[in-house]
């Protein structure tokens, strides 16, 4: 289905960003996402000012032409794309009904690192969940899953609630991942804990007390850094 406002972005997009390439800087961003993925190369705030160009002018974009968007910036090779589509949702996270986690989730399965998944998880899917509370079910499905980066999201979408998260669920995410073999994993556990931390300081100590024999070191020690 052809969905103009979409196509008309899109086209903007790649037209705008090709056109600031710098393949020198492009090589070292790549490098230190170990070359897992080919780079533009322009800063992030020349990339933001880019992306204000694209899209000024133009209506704001109803949940289908976010999907459209973001699933076609995901199909573009280069980083900044996706980099693009992850801030566009996170302006536009009031837009979307419950059923975009799918969408969500597709994004973050797919050309998986921290850089996009840590953006989807903390500004994007964590909103989603606040404006759709029965997504919390689909997270405890999350944090059980095989797929670590959805692991990951779910042990971080809470990052920015405050006083609102949900201690259970947060608490309970880590001790369950607490064995988890991979580095990201038990990052975001410590990364989770830290954050929440400065709401509720003794709430962490006191977990940290009691879970201390199952947690990995490296989660023990981020959780632990401003206590």
């Amino acid at each position: 289905m052809t969905r103009p406002l979409a196509d008309e972005i899109l086209a903007r997009l790649v037209r705008t960003y090709s056109a600031a390439r710098e393949p020198e800087r492009a090589v070292h961003a790549a490098a230190y996402m170990r070359d897992q993925f080919p780079f533009l190369g322009f800063s992030t705030a020349t990339q933001r000012a880019l992306g204000r160009a694209v899209l000024a002018g133009l209506p704001a974009p109803s949940e289908d032409d976010l999907r459209a968007v973001v699933l076609g910036c995901w199909e573009l090779e280069e980083r900044e794309y996706q980099y693009f589509a992850c801030d566009w949702l996170r302006k536009h996270v009031k837009v979307p009904g419950a059923g975009f986690l799918a969408t969500a989730r597709t994004l973050i399965v797919t050309k998986s690192w921290w850089d996009t998944v840590d953006a989807l998880a903390t500004r994007f899917v964590g909103g989603l969940v606040t404006r759709h509370p029965g997504l919390r079910t689909e997270m405890d499905a999350w944090a059980r899953d095989e797929n670590l980066w959805l692991v990951r999201t779910a042990i971080l979408h809470q990052l920015h609630y405050g006083r609102e998260t949900d201690v259970e669920r947060l608490f309970g995410y880590c001790t369950q991942q607490a064995g988890h073999p991979d580095f990201f994993v038990r990052k975001a556990i410590g990364w989770a804990l830290r954050h929440y931390a400065r709401t509720d300081p003794e709430a962490v100590r006191g977990y940290l007390s009691r879970h201390r024999d199952v947690l990995s070191p490296l989660s023990v020690r981020e959780a632990s850094k401003h206590l």
